[in-house]
C-alpha cells in the first residue's frame, strides 16, 4: 500500500481541475547578557513565506516534511512558483494541504528566456485560485545572468503589470540588480500591491530604499555566512528593518543556516534553543534545507536585533497574514 507521501507525490501529475481545492510584547532591545538567557520551550507560530517544496529533493518525503514543519511551529508555508509548470505544481500542493500550504505563480528571472505569449494567461489563470496568494517568484538576477538582462527586465515588467492589475502581492527576486529592479517598480509606484523582496542579501542602502518605498524584506538562513560590514547582520544589529516590514522564510531546500560555523558569533549560538536546534540538526543540511529550520532563523534574527524570538515570530506572522491575506 502507498504511503500518503507517495500518494501526494503522484498527485503532482494530476490535472489541477481534478483536485479540490496576544498579548503585546515589548520590542525594546535587550541587554547583551539577556539575549542568550532568553531560552524558552514555548512553541512559535511562524509563517514560512518562501519554500520550494515542489523540488525533487523532497519527493516522497513531502508529507513528513510538512508534518515536521508544523511540529516545529511553522503552521503555514507559501510554496514558491518559479515557472509555469512549477507554479501549477505549487498550486496542486496547496490543495492537498488546505489551510497549511499556499502558492505563488510566476516566472523566475533565470527562466525569463522561456517566456512565451501564453505565460501571461497561465499566470492570470493560476492567480485566480484562492490558494495562490502572490505573483512571483519574479524579478532580476544580474549575478548569474541565466537569461539575458534585457529579457529579464521585459519579463519582470510583464509580471509587475499582472500583479497591479489583479491586486495580488509581488514576490520579488533580486540579486545585484537593485537599480534596474527599482527602475521597473517605480513606473508602477502608485499601483503597486504589497511587494516583498524575497531572500534579501543586499546592503544597508538597498534595504533602506526598499523600506522607504513601503516594501517588505524577507530574510533567510543566509544570515549565518553574511559578514559584510553593510550586509544583513549589520542591518539587523542597527534595526534598520522595522518589525512591521520583516518577513521570514527558509527558501528550502536552499539557504541552510549553518549555525555551527565559526562565522556565527558565540552570542548568537548561545541564543538558539534546544528545540529549534533539534529540528535543524536532525532534518536539515546543505543538501536539503526544510521549513522546520525556520525557528532557528527567527532566533538568529532576534539575537542580532537583541530582542526575544517571540517578538520576531509574532511580528513576522502578523505581517505574513496581512500581506498575503492568509486565513
Amino acid at each position: 500500500m502507498w504511503s500518503r507521501a507517495r500518494f501526494v507525490h503522484s498527485l503532482l501529475r494530476f490535472p489541477l481541475s481534478q483536485l479540490k481545492r496576544s498579548n503585546t510584547m515589548s520590542t525594546a532591545p535587550l541587554a547583551a547578557g539577556d539575549v542568550a538567557s532568553n531560552k524558552t520551550s514555548a512553541p512559535y507560530q511562524i509563517v514560512d513565506i518562501g519554500a520550494n517544496l515542489t523540488s525533487g529533493k523532497f519527493g516522497r518525503e513531502l508529507d513528513q516534511v510538512v508534518e515536521r514543519a508544523l511540529e516545529s511551529g511553522v503552521f503555514k508555508i507559501i510554496v514558491t512558483g518559479s515557472s509555469i509548470e512549477n507554479s501549477k505544481d505549487a498550486l496542486r500542493l496547496s490543495r492537498l494541504y488546505p489551510g497549511q500550504l499556499y502558492s505563488t505563480a510566476g516566472v523566475h528571472p533565470h527562466d525569463a528566456k522561456e517566456w512565451t505569449d501564453s505565460c501571461e494567461q497561465s499566470i492570470v489563470e493560476l492567480a485566480q485560485n484562492p490558494e495562490c496568494v502572490a505573483i512571483g517568484e519574479c524579478g532580476l538576477d544580474f549575478n548569474r545572468d541565466f537569461s539575458p538582462r534585457d529579457v529579464q527586465i521585459e519579463v519582470f515588467e510583464k509580471q509587475v503589470a499582472i500583479a497591479c492589475r489583479l491586486k495580488k502581492p509581488l514576490f520579488v527576486h533580486e540579486r545585484e540588480a537593485s537599480e534596474a529592479l527599482l527602475s521597473v517598480l517605480l513606473k508602477y509606484q502608485t499601483q503597486l500591491p504589497p511587494t516583498v523582496i524575497h531572500c534579501f542579501t543586499g546592503t544597508k542602502a538597498e534595504a533602506k530604499r526598499y523600506i522607504d518605498l513601503g516594501f517588505y524584506i524577507g530574510l533567510t538562513g543566509f544570515l549565518w555566512k553574511d559578514k559584510a560590514p553593510d550586509g544583513v547582520r549589520a542591518i539587523l544589529e542597527e534595526r534598520l528593518i522595522p518589525l512591521d516590514r520583516l518577513l521570514v522564510e527558509t527558501d528550502s531546500p536552499y539557504m541552510f543556516p549553518n549555525v555551527k560555523a565559526s562565522k556565527v558569533p558565540k552570542t548568537i549560538k548561545e541564543a538558539l534553543t534546544e528545540k529549534s536546534l533539534n529540528f535543524l540538526n536532525r532534518y536539515c543540511s546543505f543538501q536539503r534545507n526544510e521549513p522546520c529550520a525556520l525557528p532557528t532563523i527567527v532566533e538568529m534574527i532576534a539575537a542580532y536585533m537583541k530582542t526575544v524570538p517571540q517578538v520576531v515570530a509574532m511580528s513576522t506572522t502578523q505581517n505574513a497574514l496581512k500581506v498575503f491575506g492568509l486565513m
